[in-house]
């Protein structure tokens, strides 16, 4: 939903409504205060199953061809024990190693030691120091965006060293995959355990912890809001971002070098993989400002389930077509081509017109036209927990008009995109944009949840203006 936020004069925001008392106050911000059982087994399942998962599906193509199926049978079978398979599963390795500290460090030197520049010569782009929104401690944060100058300066020496300097091959990521998901894993479970730890301990905001006593959930989903080490380090923004986001484009140009070298050519459809994720991943630099605003900062603690999962489940997972696509190089037709293309660009204006509609009613407080109007909205209140009242306008207009989570929408038609690159020989392929509705599905009720509790019958009303979540006239 779009909302505007602001506060009222001081009288005004001492005042306490029965509707939105202190304690309803605390449930609208982060996670949960309280564990009941059927969270805590999404928990554990999560905590046991994602690492395998990743494992299963890397596996299966460098084993197996990308089958999913084809493992279960050898073992149901006894074709293969699980020691077999792990026998023969890559080992970390000295070179893996290094090359992921390398470039773990080199982006920790981009994000913290570059200030951006980009801002300064990129009309409209939004760079450099930039405040994040109100946290539930009154605090506000302030950021360095340099996430569009790092993916540049990253790929410009990727670039150089391909066609000069030749330092490394491009396969290099591709030829050390396995290993270096090892490196992934300890890099996702050392950094969830130490800000765990420096929740406990030494907290950047201890205002701004939460603690359950409940020790899995604290570990998954976090116990500081902001952890940050010095002024400018901030994890969540680093991590959510740098190894993953940035690796992304790298990881799919390294599928595109090692099929060239195995076949001679480039398929158009790793083209295509390589160019609409590209522009996924360009945009979510170019809004890196925007993103502040987001439920990943704005909500979300830190703990495994971002710490662990921008390291492994999303650098690994994510590129699952590009990978698909070295074992099954798949040659679409110039129609399947141009659909497919085109699928993906109008899921991605979609996505993008949706966002911006948002943030330019939230910039100007409703003052501005959307398709050529000015934007209708519903006026909410709600309570800080310090007892500050705020007041919000919730948008009914444009995208938002159509559905309450419109821009989620957009993202899964490019999701689908994606996956319809590969064909459909195998399913593996496909888990992206199944993983891709179920997380937004959640993320929209979860969401939902909080703007009760935050908005109550405000929200009601809301909703009621804007009946549907994700698709007009059915859901």
């Amino acid at each position: 939903m779009a909302a505007h936020q602001e506060k009222k004069p001081s009288e005004e925001r001492k005042h306490k409504s029965t509707q939105n008392d202190t304690r309803t106050s605390q449930v609208q911000w982060g996670r949960a205060w309280e564990v009941d059982w059927f969270s805590l087994a999404s928990i554990l399942l999560l905590l046991l199953f994602a690492p395998l998962i990743t494992y299963y599906f890397i596996m299966s193509c460098d084993q197996y061809q990308c089958s999913l199926t084809d493992p279960l049978i050898d073992l149901l079978m006894g074709n293969k024990h699980l020691s077999d398979i792990w026998n023969k599963t890559p080992t970390l390795t000295y070179r893996a190693a290094g090359i992921y500290t390398l470039w773990v460090a080199f982006q920790v030197v981009l994000y913290v030691f570059i200030p951006d520049f980009c801002h300064k010569f990129l009309p409209g782009y939004v760079g450099g120091v930039q405040e994040g929104a109100v946290t539930p401690a009154g605090v506000v944060n302030k950021y360095e965006i340099n996430g569009l100058q790092a993916w540049i300066i990253t790929h410009v020496l990727w670039f150089a060293n391909a066609y000069y300097f030749h330092f490394f091959s491009p396969t290099i990521i591709f030829d050390n995959w396995i290993p270096l998901l090892w490196c992934a894993n300890i890099l996702g479970y050392t950094v969830s355990t130490f800000a765990m730890i420096k929740g406990y301990f030494f907290p950047t905001n201890a205002k701004d912890c939460k603690f359950t006593g409940n020790f899995f959930y604290d570990y998954m989903m976090g116990i500081e809001f902001n952890p940050r080490i010095g002024k400018w380090f901030d994890f969540k923004l680093f991590f959510n971002g740098r190894p993953g986001i940035v690796a992304w484009t790298l990881i799919n140009l390294s599928y595109a070098a090692k099929q060239q070298e195995l076949y001679g050519q480039v398929t158009n459809s790793m083209i295509l993989v390589n160019v609409l994720q590209g522009i996924y991943v360009l945009d979510f630099f170019w809004n890196e400002a925007w993103y502040l605003k987001t439920i990943d900062i704005c909500h979300d603690h830190f703990g495994w389930y971002l710490g662990w999962g921008d390291c492994v489940w999303l650098p690994y997972l994510y590129t699952l077509q590009g990978l698909y696509l070295v074992y099954h190089p798949v040659q679409l037709g110039t129609a399947n081509a141009i659909g497919i293309l085109m699928l993906g660009l109008i899921g991605y204006y979609i996505f993008r017109m949706t966002n911006h509609q948002k943030d330019l009613f939230r910039r100007t407080n409703g003052n501005c036209k959307i398709w050529g109007k000015k934007p209708e909205y519903i006026e909410c209140s709600y309570m800080s927990v310090d007892g500050t009242k705020y007041y919000s306008k919730l948008m009914t207009s444009g995208f938002w008009g159509w559905a309450r989570h419109f821009n989620y929408t957009g993202d899964l038609m490019g999701s689908l995109a994606y996956c319809l690159t590969c064909g459909f020989e195998h399913i593996l392929p496909y888990f992206y944009i199944v993983y891709m509705i179920i997380l937004l599905t959640h993320r929209c009720i979860r969401d939902e949840h909080r703007c009760f509790s935050k908005y109550g019958k405000d929200w009601k009303r809301y909703t009621a203006a804007v009946p549907y979540r994700l698709i007009p006239g059915i859901f």
